[in-house]
C-alpha cells in the first residue's frame, strides 16, 4: 500500500467561508423493487485548494453525492428530498438548467468515470474540447479556442495535439481518453474539481500518469477537489482530507495522515486491513464478511452491524450519528473511543482475505 501523504495539508481560517457546502442532502431512487435511500443526510464542506477523498464500496453513495452538486441526477427516479449544496454561498439546488449549465465546466470540472461513454463519439477530441472553451468564454473565436485546446492537450501530456485534435474517441486509448477529459476539466479554469474514479478501468502504469496529470491540474488552476473512489491507494498518495462513506452516510472523516494512522471507525479499519503493506509485508489479509446492505431496506441500527465484529446490541437498534471526537476528527460510532490503538487485523482476527494464486 503507498504511505499516506505525510505533507502539511492544506489549511483555511477556521472563519473563511468553505467553497463548497453540502449540507443534509438526502436523495432516494424509486425501483420495482422499492426505495433506495441512495444518501442519508450527508453534510460536507471543501475549503479552496485542498483535496478531499471520498471512499467506501460500490453501492455506498459516493458518485450520487457527485451528481447532485451539478444537478446530473435524474428526476425521476431519483427524487432528492431535502438537503442544500451551495458553491461560493450560492445554493445550486435553486438555479434553473441554462443557469447549471454555467456551473458545469466552468467555475466547476468534472472528471467522469468512463471517458468512453460521456466523450461524443460524432465529434472529434478538438471539438468537444473547443466547445467547452467556447461556452465558458463566449469572446473566444474558433481559432482561440482551438488553440487553447491544443495547449491543454500538450499540458496533459497527449503527444502531437496539433494532429490529435483531428481524431476521435475511438481512436484515443483508455488513458488518451481520459487525459482528454482532464484537459476538458481544467480548461476554463475552475474553482472546484470533482474526479469521480478517474483511474478505473485503467492498468497501474497509466493509472499511476492520471495521478499525476491530477496533481498537474491541480496546480495549474489552484482548484480544490473532490476525489471519488475506492482504491485507498490513490487517497494515500493524494488527498488532504478523507471522507468515509458507508450505505449512504458518511461513517468517518479526519486527514489522511490520521486515517491511515489510527482508524475511528470499524468500516474504515476493515477497508486497511484488506490492502497489502509494505511496511508489514507478512501480516495476513482480512475480509470485511458479509456484504454491503440492501439500501431498498436497510437495517436498524449502525448498518455496518451485521458486517461489524464489534457490534453490540445498541448498534441493532440505534443508530450512531457523526460525531467530533478530537482533532478535527468525525465518527459515526458508538465505540469510536475503544477503537484507538487497534488494528485491523486485530478487529477483523477471524477473517482471511481470498488472494487470487
Amino acid at each position: 500500500m503507498t504511505e499516506p501523504n505525510t505533507t502539511e495539508p492544506n489549511t483555511t481560517e477556521p472563519n473563511e467561508q468553505p467553497l463548497l457546502e453540502i449540507d443534509g442532502l438526502t436523495v432516494e431512487f424509486g425501483t420495482d423493487d422499492g426505495t433506495v435511500h441512495a444518501v442519508s443526510d450527508l453534510s460536507l464542506t471543501v475549503h479552496g485548494g485542498e483535496i478531499v477523498a471520498v471512499v467506501g464500496e460500490s453501492g455506498s453513495g459516493k458518485s450520487v453525492t457527485a451528481m447532485s452538486v451539478l444537478g446530473l441526477v435524474r428526476e425521476p427516479p431519483a427524487r432528492t428530498l431535502a438537503g442544500s449544496v451551495r458553491f461560493r454561498g450560492r445554493e445550486l439546488r435553486s438555479l434553473s438548467p441554462r443557469e447549471l449549465r454555467g456551473i458545469r465546466g466552468g467555475p466547476v470540472g468534472m472528471i467522469f468515470q468512463d471517458p468512453m461513454t460521456t466523450l461524443n463519439p460524432v465529434m472529434t477530441i478538438g471539438a468537444q474540447i473547443a466547445e467547452a472553451v467556447r461556452l465558458h468564454q463566449p469572446e473566444a473565436g474558433k481559432r482561440e479556442a482551438m488553440r487553447r485546446t491544443r495547449e491543454l492537450l500538450a499540458l496533459v501530456g497527449v503527444p502531437d495535439p496539433a494532429a490529435r485534435v483531428r481524431q476521435y474517441p475511438h481512436e484515443f486509448s483508455g488513458g488518451m481518453r481520459q487525459r482528454a477529459m482532464i484537459a476538458m476539466a481544467i480548461a476554463n479554469d475552475p474553482a472546484l474539481i470533482i474526479a469521480d474514479e478517474p483511474t478505473t478501468a485503467l492498468d497501474v502504469t497509466i493509472q499511476a500518469q492520471v495521478l499525476g496529470l491530477l496533481r498537474t491540474a491541480q496546480a495549474e488552476t489552484g482548484a480544490a477537489t473532490i476525489l471519488i473512489t475506492h482504491d485507498l491507494g490513490v487517497v494515500a498518495e493524494l488527498a488532504d482530507r478523507v471522507v468515509v462513506m458507508y450505505a449512504g452516510r458518511i461513517v468517518e472523516t479526519a486527514t489522511v495522515f490520521d486515517l491511515f494512522a489510527q482508524p475511528r471507525h470499524p468500516y474504515t479499519l476493515g477497508l486497511l486491513a484488506s490492502l497489502p503493506r509494505l511496511d508489514v509485508p507478512t501480516e495476513e489479509l482480512r475480509q470485511i464478511p458479509g456484504n454491503p446492505p440492501d439500501m431498498a431496506n436497510p437495517p436498524d441500527g449502525c448498518a455496518f452491524h451485521p458486517r461489524c465484529p464489534l457490534a453490540r446490541e445498541i448498534c441493532r437498534t440505534e443508530r450512531p450519528v457523526l460525531a467530533d471526537i478530537g482533532d478535527g476528527r468525525q465518527s459515526a460510532c458508538h465505540f469510536a473511543g475503544e477503537l484507538d490503538g487497534r488494528s485491523g487485523a486485530q478487529v477483523f482476527a477471524g477473517t482471511r482475505a481470498e488472494v487470487p494464486e
